[in-house]
């Protein structure tokens, strides 16, 4: 499934690509839909030929391997790839051991073809063992919004017993809570409306706050503040409205990305050493973290499941905000997978 004109993608067959060096092909079983994808399709370069085929929560089983790929990886094991598309093993970044922050490598879906298809090339240090636990379906989201919302709430200082809030409850968010339950913290989720709330409380919240209705803020510093604040929305003004809950050494996580700046008072993080820091997913080795705590915590995506064919349906459908909570395609014959 590639990018087609006007943000369209387009089925199409193409030949069956070769892996190159430290490459694996993938024969794709699941590829769930991210929200990052809707950007991916409209800002693709219309002069790329083949078009791109974007797709970035991937899972399948090796069917291929090319020259120089680690012993580790043998055909038939089922592996994940995420949006980090693997390391270079070379830059100042990997040299650290910060393989997330790796500066050469691809972005999947983006900068090179991702899990909208049959088959799939992808670097060998960026691929992830699934666990038999878990389907194929519910292992993709964890492979970004997952591991994005573990690894955020790893990063943001909070401690069992604190109290964690949670502003955006979707494709993201839904993870968050879950994630912030089986941690041990007080789980606060921030939302606007009050359908989302029994789903919300049913996913791990010990308190849903209704934006349309109540002072998100004035209820969190009534609860002695959000130690931490995790952000899945790209709407500043509603993470802005927020920040008065953080007490002092608070700390504000985005993981959402928006196209306007985030307003904060310098006087306001000084005053109370209150920070602000950004998450990307994680290295494969972290989302294997991620999945094995899926496992252990009983963690799992809620999905809606619809076959490759219909993938234009199932974009439109994310980009409309109807999906709970999210979309995962499911490619070819599922008569051996998950197993």
């Amino acid at each position: 499934m590639q990018i087609g004109t006007g943000g369209t993608l387009e089925l199409v067959e193409r030949p069956t690509p070769t892996p190159g060096s430290g490459e694996v092909l993938i024969a794709v079983e699941a590829c769930g839909i991210c929200g990052a994808d809707a950007s991916d399709i409209d800002r693709a370069d219309p002069a790329l030929k083949p078009p791109r085929v974007p797709g970035h929560e991937v899972v399948g089983r090796i069917v291929a391997l090319g020259p120089d790929t680690p012993s580790i990886w043998e055909v038939g094991i089922r592996v994940g790839v995420g949006r980090l598309g693997g390391h270079c093993n070379e830059c100042s970044e990997c040299r650290r051991g910060r393989f997330n922050l790796c500066r050469n490598q691809p972005v999947v879906g983006s900068s090179c073809d991702g899990g909208y298809a049959e088959m799939m090339i992808a670097r060998a240090t960026g691929l992830v063992s699934i666990p038999k636990e878990l389907l194929s379906v519910e292992a993709a989201p964890i492979l970004c919004a997952g591991i994005a919302t573990f690894n955020a709430l790893k990063k943001s200082g909070a401690e069992a017993g604190d109290t964690v809030a949670i502003l955006g409850i979707g494709g993201l968010g839904h993870m968050a809570l879950q994630y912030a339950s089986k941690m041990g913290f007080r789980v606060v989720a921030v939302g606007r409306g009050a359908d989302i709330a029994m789903d919300a409380m049913g996913l791990g919240a010990h308190r849903y706050i209704d934006t349309e209705q109540e002072n998100a803020a004035e209820i969190l510093n009534a609860m002695g503040g959000a130690k931490a604040i995790l952000t899945t929305t790209g709407n500043p003004e509603a993470v802005s409205a927020l920040m008065p809950a953080l007490p002092p050494e608070g700390r504000l996580v985005v993981l959402g990305v928006g196209k306007d700046p985030l307003p904060v008072s310098t006087g306001y993080l000084v005053g109370a050493e209150r920070g602000v820091i950004g998450s990307i997913t994680g290295s494969p080795f972290e989302n294997e973290k991620a999945l094995d705590f899926s496992v252990l915590a009983g963690v799992r995506p809620m999905i809606e499941i619809m076959p490759l064919e219909r993938a234009q349906e199932a974009v439109q459908k994310m980009r409309s905000g109807d999906a709970k909570f999210r979309i995962v395609l499911t490619i070819g014959d599922q008569t051996n997978a998950d197993q």
